[in-house]
């Protein structure tokens, strides 16, 4: 097709088409040369089939791996117009070439001496950012979603807490990204997303909450048409979403401190249940509340005495077992409990006549029942 001369003893020339074995030539004006043979050889054009990974950052680097056929005697590797910053022949089906830098997406093709190939498409990514995270603190123990919020999250590869890569990761958009978080200690840490354009880091973005922990509760126990007041203690009670008595939310609370908290206490059926706290942590262990009936008076024996006191009645009823006062005409006397049915209380001095008597526990204050003093005769 064409041909130069180097030197007296050299020429290239560009070889015409053809097929087979022929012999070439040189004709001067001293004549034609002797023949030396030449072969043509068949080389198929090469044909792609895939690339992985099929996407990078703006700024090149990364290496791809081109699978197809005819890939032997590749010469070049083009992104689009750019040759790729190097290729190697790993065998006639496999070569890989390191991406230049680009933008948007391209064609990479394949040059050999039969031809250039079909082109596949190879994206060029812009780097990832993070704005934001919702929630921002969660349970050590993981296992909740969070929503990642940024741009060119597209693609995203892994999104890690503190290094520790999420359970799952869920691309919904360029701009949204969810992701179940994993267990970790207590504390900040850094979250991380990593797409083929590169990663983007929110320092200390996300906070590990510790499950809350009950130690105690404080009174014990109390009324079934609740209103009271408890105390709980214990750690990690700072955060606070929800104070429970068995299944029932408590009427209101408070939080005191990470140790205390105050709770008005729903109404419930006589009965233990276990009080639980819920934090971002977690919810905590259970501590024991009896809700109490109130006690009830049946019988008093006797149901008189001298009016100055100094004797003894039994009471007969139910749910004495926790009696914290005995009244006699609205003052306090000493009692002794006997059973959950029985006590025995003293009959304090007082003037002739009937006072009522009644039984205070946790869970109430009985109905009165009726004393009567007796003054001493007179003749």
């Amino acid at each position: 097709a064409s041909f130069t001369v180097n030197s007296s003893s050299q020429i290239t020339a560009t070889a015409p088409a053809g097929t087979g074995t022929v012999q070439v030539t040189v004709t001067t004006s001293g004549g034609t040369s002797n023949g030396v043979p030449f072969t043509y050889v068949s080389t198929p054009v090469p044909v792609l089939t895939s690339l992985a990974p099929n996407s990078g950052p703006a700024a090149g680097g990364t290496t791809v791996t081109l699978t197809g056929t005819g890939l032997a005697s590749t010469t070049a590797v083009q992104f689009g117009a750019t040759p790729a910053t190097s290729f190697t022949v790993v065998s006639d089906t496999h070569v890989t070439a390191v991406a230049p830098p680009g933008t948007g997406t391209v064609q990479v093709t394949v040059t050999t001496p039969g031809g250039t190939s079909n082109g596949l498409s190879y994206s060029y990514s812009g780097a990832p950012t993070l704005s934001g995270i919702s929630p921002n603190q969660g349970s050590t123990a993981g296992g909740n979603t969070v929503t990642l919020t940024g741009t060119n999250l597209t693609g995203a590869t892994s999104v890690t807490f503190g290094g520790t890569p999420a359970t799952s990761v869920t691309v919904l958009s360029a701009t949204q990204i969810t992701a179940v978080v994993p267990a970790s200690t207590a504390g900040p840490v850094d979250v991380t997303v990593t797409t083929p354009g590169g990663s983007s880091t929110l320092p200390k973005a996300y906070f590990y909450v510790s499950a809350p922990v009950l130690a105690g509760v404080a009174p014990l126990s109390g009324p079934l048409a609740g209103g009271n007041t408890v105390t709980l203690t214990g750690t990690h009670l700072i955060e606070a979403t929800a104070v429970r008595f068995g299944a029932t939310p408590a009427a209101s609370f408070t939080v005191v401190s990470d140790t205390q908290i105050t709770a008005v206490v729903p109404a419930g059926a006589a009965g233990l249940v276990g009080i639980t706290v819920t934090t971002v942590g977690g919810t905590s262990n259970p501590v024991s509340y009896t809700y109490l009936a109130a006690p009830v008076i049946t019988t008093l024996v006797p149901t008189q005495g001298p009016a100055s006191g100094g004797t003894t009645v039994t009471l007969t009823g139910s749910n004495f077992a926790q009696t914290t006062t005995v009244l006699f005409g609205g003052a306090p006397t000493g009692f002794t409990v006997v059973s959950d049915t029985h006590l025995v209380a003293d009959v304090l001095p007082g003037p002739a006549g009937p006072v009522n008597v009644t039984v205070t526990t946790p869970g109430g204050t009985s109905a009165p029942a009726v004393y009567t003093r007796v003054g001493p005769p007179g003749i």
